[in-house]
């Protein structure tokens, strides 16, 4: 964890707010939960690309550079400049790049396709960025060390409550989001009780179910099951969220196994009562060097205690967060190398093999943070690890998450799925499933229906004349019609252009 490192390593990095607002990020940006590595060769070159697209073309349409990047035409040439660095793998529409017009009309054409977010977040509203320092680094990292006042360059309001409406509701084609958190017996960056509030406040503000949440498990800590029992009868949440490598922000030993029968069925037990069947387990995403970081906890962080607990528990769903991607790639091919040349993706092919090997059919995958990653480091291996995921879990249990608002706007997300392509030799040579169309079935699936069934959600009423459609899709129409749009911003770690 970042918070964990000496502070030359922390030195290396820099606030998301530094890097280049461009339509993707041009750097690996980094959720807290892991350090990015250096940009690549690859992403620079989209940088230059890219930023000299905006200069020569933006004049033309009679916007400034970031105007132009942040529109439906800048998101496209984006897309054009990542397939001249990489073999081609995003679609795009033969004038989309060129025409303002072409580029509006595909973007319109999919904004009412359902999109469920599964992994969203914000900060509490009375976070100190002193004392918050695990989170306010996504703001304000090493402000001491960098030479930075706390309270003046970086505004901490970005990512509390209010931007986070903007980010996720009017800045992209999300309909709705899970909020989520993360334990601490120190101070969370949301309680059970704060995001059950939030919650009511999205929810009443458009008089529509837009935001669901997660009450967050706290395995070993005093009195965690009493607070289960609390939260059911008090909160009702959608779901839990668990880490089993203890508080993600803290060399903290509270690790628990999943399948640990005499700590963590008896909280199963109190969720099939309360009838909330979704156990959200952040597994993967571990640091480069987790072993002098966070000693003993690669253990915790793999997925071989999910198919146990899984088949133990059918009355309950395991959602795997990051789809238990082990960590980020380097800037270098080698993981996709060692893709190449075994098949395997460190822990991603062990989560798809575990319906197979234990005979089960109530595990997900939320590709959340793994997939922000790997589509701009290498699309190839983001394909490949969702082709991976649906062979093994199935296409209705690969669910979409972008663990916003670290991220920025989750819209590039959205747009790189939707233009995502399968190359054709992974589908010979695995068996990998092709993507189809940008609204065909399997992207529809993926991107929110495969949510929607888990939370007992019906998308036809957020789509069309839908009765939940209209409140919110009317401010978010007043708001693109007053030239509202992304700023391009991301709030995560990101490494220093030299590092």
């Amino acid at each position: 964890m970042v918070t964990l490192l000496p502070d030359a390593a922390r030195r290396a990095l820099l606030p998301g707010e530094h890097v280049p607002r461009l339509p993707l990020p041009p750097v690996i940006v980094s959720n807290g939960e892991y350090t990015p590595p250096p940009q690549s060769r690859e992403l620079r070159q989209y940088q230059a690309l890219l930023t000299e697209r905006a200069d020569q073309a933006a004049p033309r349409h009679g916007e400034t550079p970031d105007r132009w990047l942040a529109s439906s035409i800048g998101m496209a040439n984006a897309f054009a400049a990542l397939n001249e660095v990489f073999t081609p793998h995003f679609s795009i529409a033969d004038d989309e790049a060129d025409d303002k017009d072409a580029a509006d009309a595909r973007r319109y054409a999919l904004a009412d396709q359902f999109v469920f977010d599964d992994q969203v977040h914000f900060l509490r509203d009375d976070a100190d960025p002193v004392g918050f320092e695990p989170l306010t680094g996504l703001i304000e990292i090493s402000a001491d060390l960098l030479g930075l006042p706390h309270a003046g360059k970086f505004d901490i309001e970005q990512i509390k409550f209010a931007h986070f409406v903007k980010l996720i509701y009017l800045d992209s084609d999300t309909k709705v989001g899970l909020l989520s958190g993360a334990p601490s017996e120190g101070t969370p960056m949301l309680t059970n009780d704060q995001m059950a509030a939030a919650r009511a406040a999205v929810n009443a503000v458009v008089g529509e179910r837009r935001l669901l949440t997660h009450a967050v498990l706290g395995p070993g800590q005093d009195g965690w099951l009493d607070e289960i029992d609390r939260v059911h009868a008090e909160l009702k949440p959608d779901g839990w969220k668990g880490y089993t490598v203890g508080e993600p922000f803290s060399s903290c030993d509270k690790r628990y196994r999943l399948d640990d029968e005499a700590l963590m069925y008896p909280a199963y037990e109190r969720m099939v009562k309360a009838g909330v069947r979704n156990v959200c387990i952040h597994k993967g995403l571990l640091p480069a060097d987790a072993d002098v970081l966070m000693p003993g906890a690669e253990p915790f962080a793999k997925v071989d205690d999910v198919g146990k607990a899984a088949r133990d528990w059918p009355q309950l769903n395991f959602v795997i967060y990051h789809a238990g991607y082990r960590t980020i790639p380097q800037p270098t091919l080698a993981e996709l190398e060692r893709f190449e040349e075994t098949g395997r993706i460190d822990w991603v092919s062990d989560l798809a093999a575990i319906p197979e090997q234990y005979g089960v059919s109530n595990v997900y995958a939320d590709i959340g943070a793994s997939f922000a990653f790997t589509v701009l480091t290498h699309p190839r291996l983001a394909a490949a690890m969702i082709g991976m995921l649906i062979k093994g879990l199935g296409e209705s249990r690969v669910l979409w998450g972008t663990d916003s608002v670290w991220y920025g706007s989750p819209q590039w997300q959205i747009e790189a799925f939707r233009r995502l392509q399968m190359p054709a030799d992974l589908i010979e040579r695995f068996g990998f499933t092709g993507l189809g169309g940008e609204d065909g079935p399997l992207r529809r699936a993926i991107l929110g229906e495969n949510g929607a069934k888990l939370y007992n959600i019906d998308t036809a009423d957020y789509q069309g004349d839908g009765v939940q459609a209209k409140h919110l899709d009317a401010i978010v129409a007043r708001y693109r019609a007053s030239g509202g749009m992304p700023d391009n911003t991301v709030h995560g770690y990101a490494p220093q252009p030299d590092a």
